[in-house]
């Protein structure tokens, strides 16, 4: 899957997801008050700490959240069950995600924010009951990771790209779907 991150002309991003199956998607952007985008910040955070069930991740796997439309290509046809199994089955590593990478994304945008580490524990606490499984290096190198990114994205020109390859080993698991009951 190939992710290309846009500038657009009024401060937002464009996000578009290229996925395996030849479907294009676009995510809205909600990146207005950020010198990162959100969407950059995400696909860093979850490729660096190896997040497969996060939002990329289950976007790989099939799931059209409803802030993307898709643009091109013909999805499968029975894409919209296959997407609602994908984010009802991963919906709380869809909120791990969230909370790390707006953790990260924070860290990047206002370097003087207490302890990255820190905070990336106890957000992961707000979802998760088991303790944290990441290193302090891990946490610090998904920073660095989106700061080298941020620094590519703001020399870019409006409509010029940001290409991200996603690995297809960080796609989300697919949960089968129900068979029905003959009777």
């Amino acid at each position: 899957m190939q992710l290309l991150f846009s500038p657009a002309g009024d401060g937002r991003c464009r996000t578009r997801v290229l996925r395996d199956d030849g479907v294009v998607l676009e995510m809205r952007s909600y990146s207005r008050k950020h010198r990162v985008p959100h969407d950059l910040a995400h696909a860093a955070v979850e490729r660096e700490l190896r997040l497969c069930a996060g939002v990329f991740g289950c976007v790989a796997a099939g799931a059209v959240f409803s802030s993307m439309r898709v643009l091109a290509g013909v999805p499968r046809h029975d894409a919209a069950a296959r997407s609602s199994r994908v984010i009802k089955a991963h919906a709380r590593s869809i909120a791990l995600a969230e909370v790390l990478s707006g953790v990260v994304h924070e860290a990047v945008e206002d370097p003087a924010a207490h302890s990255l580490f820190q905070r990336a524990r106890e957000g992961w606490g707000i979802v998760e009951e088991g303790p944290f499984p990441y290193a302090p290096a891990a946490v610090a190198a998904a920073a660095e990771t989106l700061r080298a990114l941020a620094d590519r994205w703001s020399t870019l020109a409006v409509g010029a790209e940001l290409a991200l390859a996603w690995p297809r080993d960080l796609a989300a698991p697919v949960p089968a779907a129900r068979r029905r009951a003959v009777r």
